[in-house]
């Protein structure tokens, strides 16, 4: 027998030694690696654990079923905050109106000391102006006692000129608002300067509320602004608003109403499992497919991943919910693109049976499968 004869025959004695060695834990090591292949862990010994969820094979009917929900959820009431025309403004409690009795100087009470440091000197003083108790009322000579709150200054101008005319012949006033104090609205969240903004003459909408508090940051979700009046909930997705040919001009906003602009940091998508980079991902203004997700993180391993289980975890407040995608069907790919993520959403990857029995072996006998292969490549 020549000396490569005896080198095969001494690498098939290793390789057989070592073989045998593993037969009598086999059996054990595939149940683990089968175990181990799924997303789902059935416990033998607690009955009362609760049942894993059902996994939802994503289909062309889920995709359009999950649609029909994202479109009922956004499509909420907001009839009542869009106002088309808006409402001229209505003196509240703690406004201060400016008034003038024209050729009447006695009538317009004291005048303001103009500042040393007013270029315009004493032409721009003004007078002081009538304070709205919280009653609703000025007090104006000879008129008396007069209920402005929920007029606008033209029917308060109205209104304190019939009472003038009982002792001015045709008078004419001059009535405006010169302070905005009773009605408020606060932005908080990712705007440059967050707090409260005083509703005046110009309709506060949402857009105008937006630019008063210095714009969005770049940091903040268009799709993720809630408006919060009284008990009421609202969720504002600008960039719906304008895809459905909605003017965010219309949403007018309400005295005391708090508005909110979430962060993107808030809006993330988890990526683990076999992919070639694990990550949590930003949504784009709330839009993140998984096609997109699997993407960014550089697709599916091609050593370890399992095309057949690619799978979607979501938390919902009724229970959570598992999708799985098989990556091999054909066309795939392109529901893949149409499933729409959400917020807080896990996209998993498991790995292959291979593997998982790999990783198992390695972990109940550190270093046997290295074993193995050097001593089949040992001369």
């Amino acid at each position: 027998m020549d000396a490569s004869n005896k080198q095969f025959l001494l690498r098939m004695t290793g390789a057989r030694s070592l073989a045998a060695a593993f037969l009598p834990i086999m059996p054990i090591l595939f149940v683990v690696a089968g175990c181990a292949s799924g997303l789902q862990f059935r416990d033998e010994g607690g009955s009362n654990a609760d049942p894993a969820p059902p996994t939802e094979l994503i289909t062309e009917r889920l995709i359009s079923n999950e649609r029909q929900e994202h479109l009922d959820l956004s499509n909420q009431n907001l009839e009542k905050l869009l106002v088309p025309n808006p409402p001229p403004y209505k003196i509240g409690g703690g406004d201060v109106l400016a008034i003038v009795v024209w050729d009447h100087p006695e009538l317009a009470g004291n005048m303001a000391i103009p500042s040393s440091t007013d270029p315009a000197g004493a032409a721009s003083a003004a007078p002081q102006g009538f304070v709205v108790d919280h009653l609703g009322r000025i007090q104006f000579p000879l008129a008396g006692l007069l209920t402005v709150e929920g007029l606008t200054e033209e029917q308060a101008r109205a209104l304190l000129t019939t009472r003038l005319a009982k002792y001015l012949a045709r008078p004419n006033v001059t009535l405006r608002v010169q302070a905005y104090r009773s009605k408020r609205v606060y932005i908080d969240g990712e705007v440059k300067s967050p707090g409260l903004q005083a509703i005046n003459d110009i309709p506060m909408t949402l857009v105008e509320a937006l630019n008063r508090a210095g714009g969005l940051l770049p940091t903040a979700d268009q799709s993720r602004i809630a408006l919060e009046r009284g008990q009421e909930r609202y969720r504002i997705n600008l960039r719906e608003l304008v895809q459905k040919g909605v003017n965010p001009g219309l949403v007018m906003l309400a005295p005391g109403d708090v508005v909110r602009v979430h962060s993107r940091d808030e809006s993330k998508v988890f990526v683990s499992g076999e992919v070639i980079t694990p990550k949590a991902l930003t949504m784009h203004d709330g839009r993140l497919t998984l096609n997109e997700a699997l993407g960014e993180s550089g697709g599916i391993s091609p050593l370890s991943g399992d095309a057949r289980q690619v799978y979607v975890v979501r938390k919902t407040p009724e229970r959570t919910r598992v999708f799985q995608l098989d990556a091999r069907v054909a066309g795939s790919l392109a529901m893949a693109e149409s499933f729409e993520l959400q917020p807080k959403d896990i996209v998993y990857v498991a790995a292959t049976p291979l593997a998982n029995w790999n990783r198992q072996l390695s972990l109940l006998i550190p270093g046997a499968l290295t074993s193995a292969v050097t001593a089949t490549n040992r001369p």
